[in-house]
């Protein structure tokens, strides 16, 4: 995943959580979230960190990969939304403050290849 704008790798694993059951577990039960790894929920325009053992970054985007709001280090028991969003990205914490994100970037996936997400 890159910032089409900067050119700046987002992520180089990326998680789709595209239905039900994996968009209500997310990230919990995890013990954290590895370097340059993301998660997208979708469809999703609003995110919790109940129960979470570690704070996150959160992108919100359109469709269009387009970045409609930026949330950082997220802590537990918190509640993040974007009610235009389509889907959220959830990133290891720093990630977008190392990568001069901003609302109006544009996201793009660089490869279709396929991975095995973690357990």
């Amino acid at each position: 995943m890159v910032n089409e704008r900067t050119g700046s790798i987002v992520a180089t694993f990326v998680e789709v959580a595209a239905d039900s059951k994996s968009r209500r577990r997310g990230l919990l039960g995890r013990e954290g979230l590895a370097e340059r790894h993301a998660l997208v929920l979708a469809p999703c325009n609003a995110i919790h960190t109940c129960f979470m053992r570690f704070p996150i970054d959160v992108l919100f985007v359109a469709r269009d990969g387009r970045v409609l709001k930026i949330v950082e280090r997220i802590r537990a028991w918190r509640v993040a939304a974007s009610l235009r969003a389509f889907a959220a990205i959830e990133l290891p914490a720093g990630t977008l403050q190392r990568g001069a994100m901003m609302p109006g970037d544009r996201l793009v996936i660089g490869s279709t290849k396929e991975t095995t997400a973690p357990s």
